[in-house]
């Protein structure tokens, strides 16, 4: 497994339920800060084994993935909604309650 998706993969397994982290969140964490579209990549390419809160990475707007992510944006939603993630009238997530603080670990 590449050694940059496996690092992406060691954080996006450390995000806690009822909170998402961004892309470029994500990459920033890395030291990696202009690599938030390999970020992407990787979580597309993620092993289903490895059993990632995959639908918790969503854009800086709040905004669910494609359809072909989870074979429908409204999966991803209802997976967040489950967790306690509260989205606003215009269907992003509400980022100021819910973006994961890393500062916080």
């Amino acid at each position: 497994m590449n050694g940059f998706f496996s690092r992406v993969y060691e954080i996006v397994a450390r995000i806690p339920e009822g909170k998402v982290a961004t892309y470029g969140q994500i990459a920033l964490l890395l030291g990696e800060p202009r690599s938030a579209r390999i970020v992407g990549w990787a979580m597309r390419a993620a092993p289903e084994h490895l059993n990632l809160p995959c639908h918790r990475v969503v854009n800086k707007l709040g905004e669910m993935s494609p359809d072909y992510v989870f074979g429908s944006s409204e999966i991803q939603k209802t997976m967040l909604i489950s967790e306690g993630i509260t989205f606003k009238a215009n269907g992003c997530i509400d980022m100021k309650k819910h973006l994961w603080n890393v500062l916080k670990l």
